[in-house]
């Protein structure tokens, strides 16, 4: 094939030589991206060929120019230990181990997918480290860190990059900062500051702007360190065009992370929340319900109710999260035998809430991250 011919996809692949011979590079490619993303590992051990071009994440790219995305669900319930869901065909498969010290493996986790990464946010004595996978290699490798190192914070996805706002430092101290991570150039920019601090608190994204909802904030100074924090029921919204922050007063309820009156505000997981088509929806864990926001009205609407099997403590080990079209819930019932996972699913285009079973696997119950990966 000719060198013409060989940059036609827009300069992505420009080896040489052909992929599948009889089609040639073009259409050897236009065949490729609309192969499963769970074929790869297969297509990748045909030969040299097929390996680099997988390896190169060039057909994620494409693929996602041309609206093709498959989603995947990324859970780990025990620890070190990752599995990932393809929704598609309802299948299980195990990640490589992650290898850390003590101080990472007990330490409170963060986890975001970017791109086609998987990102683990961690502690090691009182420095951050960053644990990645590659989807592109089947490897974890360290990442890049943050400029200001932070713990309990609100992160979310969109396409190839991410933003993590909030969350507090080594010492406790709560963080206004917010920064942006480009995984094309692996690279941290530092944001604006929100307007409050905040941790344990949520992001999504809505209408391409970045949402920090919820969480807990600074309270009375001069109190005692359980008192002097607060429940924030206020939202902050970061528009990327203009890059400024503007406040949502009274956009999360206070009542959706209020537990029994000896509980803190810290002992509460952050907001558990999923946008489906720039619509945002919460899991409230103490009533098990699942409600629907209006943005025009600044108001909560309950739609129905959480899985039966769908247990937490206070909001912890329970996952709830948007996947393509689909709400899903991810975790089980507490059992002293370790348990299992079910993944249950919802289209809300569907109509009424009701819930389907995709996937259930036996392991520890108790979801300690998961993120949700489309490429």
């Amino acid at each position: 094939m000719d060198q013409e011919n060989d940059q036609g996809h827009h300069g992505y692949y420009t080896d040489t030589s052909s992929l599948i011979l009889k089609l040639g590079q073009d259409l050897s490619i236009n065949c490729l991206l609309r192969c499963s993303r769970a074929d790869y590992g297969t297509i990748a051990s045909l030969n040299h060929n097929f390996r680099s071009l997988i390896r190169s994440g060039d057909l994620y790219k494409l693929r996602r120019q041309l609206g093709i995305v498959e989603h995947w669900v990324y859970v780990s319930s025990s620890l070190l230990e990752w599995k990932a869901f393809d929704p598609l065909r309802r299948r299980w498969m195990s990640l490589p181990k992650m290898i850390s010290n003590e101080c990472f493996l007990f330490s409170d986790k963060e986890s975001l997918a970017v791109g086609t990464e998987l990102l683990v946010f961690g502690k090691e004595i009182e420095s951050q480290v960053i644990y990645k996978y590659s989807i592109l290699t089947n490897t974890w490798s360290s990442g890049v860190r943050t400029n200001i190192p932070r713990w309990l914070f609100g992160s979310a996805s969109l396409g190839e990059i991410a933003i993590v706002a909030g969350g507090c430092d080594s010492k406790g101290n709560l963080l206004s900062s917010a920064e942006l991570y480009n995984s094309t150039t692996e690279s941290w920019l530092t944001l604006p500051r929100m307007h409050k601090p905040r941790k344990l608190c949520s992001g999504v994204f809505i209408d391409g702007k970045f949402y920090v909802i919820g969480g807990v904030g600074i309270g009375n100074p001069s109190a005692s360190d359980g008192a002097s924090l607060k429940v924030l029921t206020c939202g902050e919204v970061y528009d990327l065009r203009t890059g400024t922050w503007f406040e949502i007063p009274d956009m999360y309820p206070q009542c959706a992370r209020e537990g029994t009156n000896d509980s803190p505000a810290t002992a509460r997981a952050p907001p558990l929340l999923a946008v489906v088509k720039n619509e945002l929806y919460a899991a409230y864990c103490d009533e098990k319900e699942v409600w629907k926001y209006d943005k025009q009205r600044n108001v909560w609407i309950t739609i129905g109710r959480l899985p039966e099997q769908a247990t937490s403590m206070n909001g912890w080990g329970l996952a709830f999260r948007a996947c393509g079209n689909q709400l899903m819930v991810i975790g089980g019932p507490r059992a002293l035998n370790g348990g299992y996972i079910e993944i249950n699913a919802w289209e809300p285009a569907e109509g009424p809430l009701e819930w389907t079973l995709l996937g259930t696997k036996h392991s520890g119950s108790f979801v300690y991250n998961c993120a949700v990966m489309g490429c």
